[in-house]
């Protein structure tokens, strides 16, 4: 029987990043993660590089009952929305609840993410429109940004942003996948960009493509952790001190170092969120 071949898995603190980077997008109160664990991989995030994290709450009552997770780790900064899957019946006390924990705990930075997605049927797409037309209008109304999530509907994504004046507001479009054309009908609109690992998968020239087109400026980085590992590390659990190697392929499209990737990332992060600079 033929043994299976070991994969070498460079450790992230191999690429000796300076540890200012900021993971804009994580969601590490989810299953996949114990309680337990959160010291250690922050830990690891920092031994990393990564400064930051940002930690997507997936609705109110998932911040109700896990916010308190990050109570020791003032680098973890909150973001809090419905997912467009999790939308099914949407209906205002929910809006009301989120503003309520946004006016209470400034740790909450941005309204996320939200948006729509077409390509699950969990959730009606008229039940999506109506929560994320609604949860656009509380961000505006708390100054807040926004993190877009968006599958299978940027057409319906883009229209109802454009509809509703959003364009040149802070607004960053999470996990992009897209290819060239989209990023440029996005920048068009004066939003940000994330890049997830999946921009180093070999087969995801069109992402790379895209990527090479989009002005650093305008660039955040994030791992979606659990979910979306880059290689080397692909086939296990992401989390935050992964997000180096995003960084790095970021930097051989552009023709950039790695370290000026990273900083930059960081400084749009830092000002977007408009966190306290380090």
């Amino acid at each position: 029987m033929s043994k299976k071949k070991h994969r070498d898995r460079p450790s992230p603190e191999t690429l000796g990043l300076a540890p200012v980077g900021v993971d804009t997008h994580a969601h590490l109160d989810m299953r996949g993660f114990e309680p337990a664990e959160i010291p250690d991989i922050l830990a690891r995030a920092r031994a990393a590089g990564v400064a930051r994290i940002g930690n997507v709450f997936l609705g109110p009552d998932a911040y109700a009952r896990n916010a308190a997770l990050f109570d020791d780790a003032p680098q973890v900064f909150f973001i809090l929305g419905m997912h467009p899957t999790e939308c099914s019946g949407y209906a205002e006390p929910l809006t009301a609840a989120m503003e309520a924990a946004f006016r209470a705990n400034p740790r909450l930075r941005a309204v996320g993410e939200i948006g729509l997605d077409f390509y699950w049927d969990d959730a009606p797409p008229e039940d999506q429109k109506r929560a994320l037309r609604e949860q656009l209008e509380m961000a505006r109304g708390l100054d807040l940004p926004v993190v877009i999530h968006s599958r299978s509907a940027e057409e319906e994504t883009l229209a109802i942003l454009a509809d509703m004046g959003f364009s040149g507001r802070p607004l960053v479009w999470h996990c992009f996948g897209g290819d060239a054309e989209l990023a440029r009908r996005i920048l068009a609109m004066g939003f940000f960009i994330s890049v997830p690992g999946p921009v180093t998968y070999a087969k995801n020239t069109a992402l790379a493509a895209a990527v090479a087109e989009i002005p650093l400026s305008r660039l955040l980085l994030e791992t979606d952790a659990p979910f979306l590992t880059a290689e080397p590390w692909r086939g296990k659990r992401n989390e935050p001190a992964l997000l180096g190697f995003t960084a790095v392929r970021v930097a051989d499209i552009k023709g950039l170092s790695p370290h000026e990737v990273w900083r930059a990332t960081a400084d749009n992060a830092v000002s977007f969120f408009e966190l306290e600079v380090l």
